[in-house]
């Protein structure tokens, strides 16, 4: 129960004040992306994977193009739209790995890896480890 209750508790994000409006359409495309990034999570089925995955799928679904959303995004952050999916991405592995009892296996399928290779790679190369590593280190901290 208590592991259940940090899963839920890492997963809460704090409520942007409503008052505050974009001062740009960069800002705007921004918010409005940053709020589609985090719809899809946290994750809590095994069985369903991510449909917002890419820069491209994103801008579909703002309507607008992947070219303008790319700008937009660099603009306001400095960083690129990939850069911001994939430490999302991350962060959800992270809580994943630590808080579920789910197969790496799963947690690629559901973070919309089409390979557990793949994730595997992606996991070693922003967080300098395996998951499976990264798992194990945080058995041994709790």
């Amino acid at each position: 129960m208590i592991s259940e209750i940090l899963h839920f508790a890492m997963k809460m994000q704090p409520s942007l004040p409503l008052t505050k409006q974009p001062a740009n359409a960069a800002q705007r495309i921004l918010a409005l992306f940053l709020e589609l990034l985090e719809r899809q999570f946290p994750v809590e089925e095994t069985h369903k994977e991510l449909t917002l995955r890419t820069a491209s799928d994103f801008a579909s679904q703002l309507n607008v193009h992947v070219n303008h959303l790319n700008r937009a995004i660099k603009e306001t952050t400095n960083k690129t739209t990939s850069q911001i999916i994939a430490e999302r991405l991350l962060k959800e592995a992270k809580i994943l790995l630590r808080q579920t009892s789910w197969s790496i296996f799963e947690i690629a399928y559901i973070l919309g890896f089409s390979e557990a290779t793949n994730f595997n790679n992606f996991f070693k190369k922003h967080a300098q480890l395996s998951p499976s590593k990264f798992r194990n280190i945080g058995v041994k901290v709790m």
